[in-house]
């Protein structure tokens, strides 16, 4: 009889005991459950707020000191003056836009034809150079407003230029453009003979030298360097191809467009970049912001 007590305490005391174990662990499992999902939810909010930032290309120039925008040698827009400084319409509004976010500015010179892979590898932080909104270039950037109008404008020999005055008659030419330009587009949607060369400055050169009957440049340019008074008296323009429109390329996703867009009606409302515009003679083609 007290041996069958004595199994009955024991297998009370050993049940109590497990009983007891397995509600300890329980709590132990619930603490760890909750300090996890507290850890990950804290995990997962920082790399939340590391992509936010990794995103945030106005984040990203801040933190430099400075928005590096990717030109080519085009007067009226980005040239250099004879201290060897950058100026032009677009130079001069790149150095004020990037005051305004509390940074410098730095100009590159680009391969115009790469321009899309030096903004994607960061090598660039836009691309601002009387770019035409091209498919291409819209498909590829995240791009502003438009804030200048332009054309794509046959240049050559002026004691020629009376027998070619419409498309048609430019078919025995051979043209220089630029290439990856707009120039380029508008001879092959013409299907005309060129050659491409590295910038729309050297397409005139061609011109000049005699290699090339004629270039296709943007009207613009054309007007700042063709013509009396300019470094090739001899050329002028001809034949309009196309009429097109010039806006910013910044990456896919940037937040520097809006930025840009506000900085741009800004600027048109109180006169700021017309003054520009007049500066380099192109206040005719700026378009309202």
């Amino acid at each position: 009889m007290k041996k069958l007590l004595a199994l009955a305490l024991t297998a009370g005391l050993a049940f109590s005991m497990t009983a007891c174990g397995s509600t300890g662990g329980e709590e132990d499992t619930a603490d760890t459950t909750s300090a996890s999902e507290e850890t990950a939810t804290d995990e997962t909010s920082a790399e939340a707020e590391a992509s936010s930032d990794e995103e945030s290309d106005l984040a990203y120039i801040q933190e430099k000191g400075v928005l590096v925008v990717g030109i080519t040698d085009f007067e009226p827009m980005d040239y250099k003056d004879e201290n060897g400084e950058w100026i032009g319409f677009d130079a001069d509004m790149a150095t004020a836009f990037a005051e305004s976010l509390g940074v410098e500015v730095e100009f590159q010179e680009i391969d115009w034809d790469n321009k899309i892979l030096e903004l994607d590898g960061k090598g660039i932080d836009c691309v601002w150079n009387g770019m035409t909104l091209t498919d291409e270039v819209t498909s590829a950037m995240d791009c502003t407003n438009a804030y200048s109008s332009n054309s794509q404008v046959v240049v050559l020999s002026a004691d020629i230029a009376d027998q070619y005055t419409d498309a048609e008659s430019l078919a025995d030419l051979t043209f220089a453009v630029e290439s990856g330009s707009a120039g380029e587009a508008a001879a092959q949607d013409n299907g005309l003979t060129y050659n491409a060369v590295t910038a729309q400055a050297d397409a005139l050169m061609e011109v000049s030298a005699g290699t090339s009957d004629a270039a296709i440049i943007d009207l613009l340019m054309a007007e700042a360097m063709v013509g009396e008074g300019t470094s090739y008296e001899s050329l002028t323009t001809g034949v309009v191809l196309v009429d097109e429109e010039y806006g910013v390329g910044f990456r896919q996703g940037s937040d520097l467009v809006e930025l840009l867009n506000a900085f741009f009606a800004e600027s048109y409302a109180d006169g700021t970049m017309t003054e520009i515009a007049t500066t380099y003679g192109i206040e005719n083609s700026i378009i309202a912001q």
